[in-house]
């Protein structure tokens, strides 16, 4: 088995299992990637066991824009706290902003007392933005039934109206409890 030959934090070191078929060019190559983009880093601890504090971060990147029976569209501002390592929009906070955006838009038509849970979410990353760029995010209805709602997403620039992303969700209803 390879062993590291690069200083790493103690505790990524132990849970690492090295494999003995992968050259120690290609071990350090990767250990120092995952080290440079944050694998190993500390949560602060007011993040740490916070309830809901991911939640916070991505509610304070979107601005309404535009509500209507069936459309929601939203203005995001990619902050530095949702880069990723190349200064891009991260996609784990695309995918995030693409559920809230959509469980807004499918509540304009899915009554209160139905409960909604996402069931499929899929993302087309066909470019990046970048640091402090704006994306104007259009939700849109493409069905919603008894039993499920189906949500499109596009994620165009502000600036130019270049589409970067596209989203779709798909959503399935509780039935109400009657008690």
């Amino acid at each position: 088995m390879a062993k590291p030959s690069i200083d790493i934090p103690e505790s990524f070191a132990s849970t690492a299992k090295i494999s003995g078929a992968i050259s120690q060019k290609d071990v350090n190559n990767v250990l120092l990637f995952l080290i440079g983009v944050g694998v190993s880093g500390h949560v602060p601890d007011q993040f740490d066991a916070k309830k809901d504090s991911y939640s916070d971060l991505v509610r304070d990147l979107l601005e309404p824009l535009h509500i209507s029976r069936g459309h929601v569209t939203c203005l995001v501002s990619v902050k530095p706290a949702v880069i990723n390592f190349y200064a891009g929009f991260h996609g784990g906070a695309i995918a995030a902003v693409a559920e809230a955006i959509s469980i807004a838009c499918a509540r304009t038509l899915v009554a209160k007392d139905k409960e909604i849970f996402l069931g499929e979410l899929s993302i087309s990353y066909l470019a990046s933005a970048k640091k402090n760029a704006e994306v104007i995010v259009d939700a849109s209805v493409v069905r919603s039934g008894r039993n499920l709602s189906v949500i499109a997403l596009e994620f165009k620039l502000k600036k130019t109206g270049d589409l970067i992303y596209t989203a779709r969700a798909t959503f399935y209803h509780m039935p109400a409890a009657k008690l």
